[in-house]
């Protein structure tokens, strides 16, 4: 099975074109930032996936999406290997889109800068030295597990 979920920002306006003869089928490239869900010191915040969509859904990405527009895409992964100039083997994969949707409504995309920024994730106030939050006393009920 090869099957993936993303959701994150387009890194830049997309990249669409028609392939030529009858019919000219759309082709839409993009790239989607990915927030890292953890991260350590040094690491990079996110990952860059280049994502590739026909058809319907490439003329969709034309008409509706933006560099800094928050979306999901599902798809599958497909290695895009090549020979450049050089006769040197170049390896790649892209995220060919089977499906797209918004990830957040209108105002709140309206209110993004376009861009792409990692999401703040708060820490929890209440961490002790080994990276376990306290439970508070008296709460040992509520619980569904001792």
């Amino acid at each position: 099975m090869n099957k993936v979920i993303l959701m994150g920002r387009l890194t830049r306006d997309p990249e669409v074109r028609y392939s030529q003869g009858e019919g000219g089928s759309a082709v839409a490239r993009f790239s989607l930032a990915v927030d890292r869900r953890f991260k350590r010191a040094g690491d990079a915040e996110a990952d860059f996936f280049n994502c590739t969509a026909f058809g319907r859904q490439a003329e969709f990405v034309e008409r509706y999406l933006k560099r800094g527009t928050k979306m999901v895409v599902t798809g599958r992964i497909q290695n895009d290997n090549y020979t450049n100039r050089e006769g040197q083997k170049v390896y790649s994969v892209q995220i060919i889109v089977e499906e797209l949707e918004f990830a957040e409504s209108k105002a709140a995309a309206s209110s993004n800068d376009g861009g792409y920024q990692p999401a703040e994730r708060p820490s929890p106030a209440a961490a002790i030295g080994d990276g376990f939050m306290n439970i508070p006393d008296g709460i040992d009920e509520e619980l569904p597990f001792n």
